[in-house]
Order: C-alpha cells, then structure tokens, then sequence
C-alpha cells in the first residue's frame, strides 16, 4: 500500500522528500503579492464641520472617507484572488477662513490625482462642483462616480459620459416616497417648501412623483418661520406655526427641506394628527443602521469594527462606487480603465449591494439602479420598489427618470 502511494507522487515531490539536490527549485512558487496589479482610486469630499454638543443627528467628520476605507478592504478580499489589490488617496478639502486665500478647488485636487495616474475618482460633492470636474477632465479617460449629489439635471440636461451616478437622484428619492403613499392610499398631500433653492429642487421632484403616482398636492405652502428645528426650543412663532396648518384638508405632511432647518419641527406641530414624510420625518435613503437583511448585518458589523460608528447613507454611497471598481475589475480580469468603464456600463453589469436585488447602471443616464428604504430614525418602514409596480425592464426602473423622458444625451467624452 505505502509503495503504491508513492508511486502516485508527483516526481517533484518524490525528489524532494529524497532530498535531491534542486527539488526545491522544481516546485512553482505562488505568486508574489508585488506582481499584483494594482488599482489606485481617489477620493474628493469635504469633512463635515465639527457638530454642535446637542446635535445628534450630525455627520461625522470621516463620512464617506470610512466608507471608502471600508471599499477598499472588501476589493482588496476579492481582488486577490485574480492577482489585483487597491489603494486608496483620498483628498479632504478645506474650507477657507475669513482672511485667508481660497483654499484647492475639487479641479485642482481631481487634476493632481490625475497626474499620479489614477483613473477612478469618487467625489462626494455638490453639482457644481461634480461638473467641473467633469468637464476638467474630459477625454482623459478618467472615470467619475457622483456619490452625493441628488441633482436630476446631473442625469438630464447636464449629464456627462465621464460620471456614474451612486447617490439617488431626488426624482428616485420622491418616487420612492409616492409609491408608498400610494401603497397606503394616504393620496392628499400637504407640501411645505423650505427658502434653500434644495428645498425648491425637491418639492417640485415631488409634484412630478406625485403626478406619476396619482397623488393629489391638495395644498402647498412655503416655509416662513425660520429655523426652527436648529433652535432647539419654543420660540413666539409657535402659534403662527399652528396656524398655518390649520383649515386644510390632508392626509400626510410632505416637507422639503434638505438643510434640515425646520422639517423636525413640524411633526406633532400640526393643527390636525398627520404624519410627516419627505426630508425629514418618514425619508427615502440609500441606507440606514436598522437594515440587517440580504447580508446587511454584516455589512454593518464590519464598518463598525472599521469606523468606531454606525454606516450612514453617504458612507454606503461611496463604499458603493468603489466596489462598482472592484466587481468590475474582478468580473472581467482586467485593470484597464476603459475596459472597466464599458463593462460598468454594460446592462448586463451587476453590483452585490445588500439590498436584496443586483445593482446596475442605467444606460442612458449612468444613474445606479437600486431599492431605497423608507425610514424613520428608529426603524425600517417600507423599501421601495412598492410590490405591484412593474416595469418591462426592472421594477428599479420604477424609481427615477426612465428612458422614455430622460433628457439625458451621453455622448463619448
């Protein structure tokens, strides 16, 4: 028996447990970590500003940098496994102080980045900015991933072929809302419009979704009383506040107001009990710590071990563009950057984001298909796409601008 096994022997084995001179030369050596290709992907965001003691709801100054750092860690697991491993430069920019000179614009940081070779950013930025960039850095070859702003006009009139869309934009935001409405049969709406030019943005994403939802806006109204939300207490604009929701007839209280200023406030301010939706209240959001399905708990659980904190939805939005990066690189083999952005850009792309659905990137506007959950701070409502809402493509198509109506012309850049 013990000859007919080693007999089996590969010869080089047999060699070297003879202890022949070379054996060990004879036996193919695993590949070297420094012979693995290596992917670089850039970071551009600003920190948030220190919070204020009782703001407990402010974002951490390392949001969006932990979930890059997260991102990294996961394609670096997969990467290695076909010889890739990634690294990430992530630049904060720096808000300028009174008296001082202006401090690097994103274009300065995006083109610095760009000259140490690397050929995927993330700019968790507003519209502006993104397009700036965009336009800096046409036909370069380099790939964008807009991780923050929710701007429509950045998937329509404005959109550039260079960019990937990861944040959802408000049209998928106030899709998402309505089709719960309209799930719940709550189909009269009271909006309330905050003064930032946001606020107005939102609202009128919201008469659209309504309109395509068959929700009725039964009144609207702008918001004229201040911050109160930031002020943390009662103010003498409390009883004017009563009376400006009093005599409507509404089912639900719809708030748009993306600074935060006063949507806090309004729940249990109103004449009459109805919930509050919108931007605060009941929120359409890309992630939130109560999701622990499809894998979720996971996810959580190391981002915590990461980050010392819970994964807000910025901190997914960025994880999400660099792992588009990596499941790209991994599924067709390759580091090539123009390789990579016709695979990201191919339908039969698919993205693994914890969502119970595979991710993918609309072909005509690069915006990234993906269920939104609707939440209130302590708990997971709803998830959107609504169940009975079909699409000849995708539910997920549900949500958002579709093709028929995009106003969206990508062109190669």
């Amino acid at each position: 028996m013990v000859a007919l096994r080693t007999a089996a022997l590969a010869p080089a084995l047999l060699a070297l447990l003879a202890g022949a001179p070379g054996a060990l030369a004879q036996t193919p050596a695993p590949p070297a970590a420094a012979q693995a290709s290596e992917i670089r992907i850039g970071l551009i965001y600003r920190p948030a500003p220190a919070p204020s003691s009782y703001d407990a709801q402010a974002a951490p100054e390392d949001e969006g940098l932990a979930g890059a750092k997260l991102a990294i860690q996961d394609n670096t697991a997969t990467g290695r496994f076909v010889g890739q491993r990634y690294a990430l430069d992530a630049v904060a920019l720096a808000t300028a102080a009174p008296g001082e000179p202006a401090p690097q614009s994103p274009v300065e940081a995006a083109r610095e980045l760009a000259a140490k070779g690397l050929r995927f950013l993330v700019l968790a930025l507003p519209a502006d900015e993104v397009l700036a960039v965009a336009d800096a850095l046409k036909g370069s070859g380099i790939v964008l991933f807009n991780a923050a702003a929710p701007d429509d006009r950045l998937r329509g009139a404005d959109c550039r072929a260079n960019i990937f869309h990861v944040a959802p934009s408000r049209a998928m935001q106030t899709d998402a809302l309505a089709q719960f409405l309209a799930f719940m049969r709550w189909r009269k709406l009271f909006l309330i419009t905050g003064p930032q030019d946001g606020d107005k943005l939102w609202a009128e994403a919201m008469k659209r979704s309504a309109k395509k939802f068959g929700l009725q806006i039964a009144a609207e109204r702008p918001w004229t009383f201040g911050p109160l939300a930031r002020a943390r207490g009662d103010t003498p604009t409390r009883a004017e506040a009563l009376v400006f929701t009093r005599g409507l007839d509404y089912d639900v209280a719809v708030v748009a107001d993306e600074a935060g200023d006063f949507g806090d406030y309004v729940p249990f301010h109103t004449v009459d009990p109805r919930p509050v939706v919108g931007t605060q209240g009941l929120v359409p959001t890309t992630w939130h710590p109560t999701l622990e399905v499809w894998g979720a708990a996971q996810a959580q659980n190391r981002f915590r071990r990461l980050a010392g904190r819970l994964m807000r939805p910025l901190d997914y939005q960025v994880w999400a563009a660099l792992r588009t990066v990596g499941e790209a690189a991994f599924q067709t083999k390759t580091t090539d950057p123009a390789a990579l952005m016709a695979a990201i850009a191919d339908p039969a792309f698919t993205l693994p984001g914890y969502k119970g659905v595979a991710l993918s990137y609309r072909p005509w506007d690069h915006q990234l298909r993906q269920p939104l959950l609707l939440v209130q701070p302590q708990a997971l409502v709803a998830v959107a796409p609504e169940q009975g809402y079909l699409h000849q493509r995708t539910p997920l198509d549900t949500l958002g601008i579709d093709l028929p109506e995009t106003q969206c012309r990508l062109t190669k850049s």
